[in-house]
């Protein structure tokens, strides 16, 4: 934001400039009031276990959990099971999210393929995905395989339908024209679909990831020898609290907000780049219209 101010300064009002520094602190107090929560809630919690309102050995306590996990620094069990779980969850979702374009776009090409495979694909979307576990496991076996393709299950359907509808969802006028001035289906999915569905695009892969790592979860409940779904079953086999805390809380706390915020910094880089590009749109719309169209 500072290089931007500093790049074009000419460009950037006073009012701009006021409301971008109101932005920030904005940002900033909701990012302190979400830090004071969770150190509230930690401290009433570490409170509750020292004064036994709580029982630790089903409850825990935030001291117990960071020695525990202490010990699994000291013996790097943590960083190969979170390694193992973030592999997995990122490959099935970048599975999901090439698999899901490609059929949404198929589906729009294909109109009548969709009117076929719709029913199907909601029916799917609707099936229960740790009732499919034990299916996988008979069909593919244990491992890594098996835990990838339940993840994949676990989102690519939804995704699917999303995308197929934001796909019809966009600007009529704008595909009409595509055809008038000659255009074919290929040319309206470049030049209009695709670029007005990057946000659907983008804010279903924000979903996806979170999805993805519920699959891996649940395949590493049944078919894994390691990662946090293994440790969390593990932990509460033996009741080892600290061991199910732990692996909750790096799924939850680091694991997701983490490919999120990535996804989300994608987006916004994807923006700015969209944005680019329509101003320069705008500086030869004149000469776009006095091609095409005679008045």
């Amino acid at each position: 934001m500072n290089k931007l101010l500093s790049t074009h300064p000419e460009t950037v009002s006073e009012n701009q400039i006021r409301f971008l520094k109101a932005h920030r602190r904005h940002h900033h107090l909701i990012g302190l009031c979400r830090l004071l929560l969770i150190v509230a809630f930690l401290g009433l919690w570490e409170l509750a276990a020292v004064k036994e309102w709580i029982d630790v050995f089903f409850f825990s306590s935030p001291s117990s959990i960071m020695r525990y996990l202490y010990q699994m620094l000291i013996d790097y069990s943590f960083f190969s099971n979170t390694g193992i779980t973030l592999l997995e969850t990122v490959v099935s979702f970048l599975l999901v999210t090439c698999l899901s374009l490609f059929v949404a776009t198929l589906l729009w090409y294909v109109s009548s393929l969709a009117e076929v495979l719709e029913p199907y694909l909601v029916v799917l979307n609707s099936l229960p995905k740790s009732a499919l576990a034990p299916l996988l496991i008979v069909w593919l076996g244990t491992g890594t395989n098996t835990i990838i393709v339940a993840g994949i299950s676990v989102a690519v359907f939804g995704s699917i339908i999303n995308l197929y509808t934001g796909f019809c969802q966009s600007d009529p006028e704008m595909l009409k024209l595509i055809y008038t001035l000659g255009g074919n289906k290929r040319d309206a999915f470049v030049k209009v679909i695709l670029p007005s569905s990057v946000p659907l695009i983008l804010s279903n892969m924000k979903v996806n990831i979170g999805l993805s790592l519920v699959g891996v979860i649940i395949g590493e409940f049944l078919a894994a020898r390691r990662g946090l779904g293994y440790l969390i079953i593990y932990g509460s086999q033996v009741f080892k609290r600290n061991a199910e805390m732990i692996e909750m809380n790096i799924r939850t706390v680091i694991l997701y907000p983490t490919l999120r915020s990535y996804i989300h910094v994608s987006y916004i880089h994807v923006y700015i780049h969209s944005f680019r590009s329509a101003q320069g749109t705008k500086r030869h719309e004149k000469g776009f219209r006095a091609k095409h169209f005679v008045l």
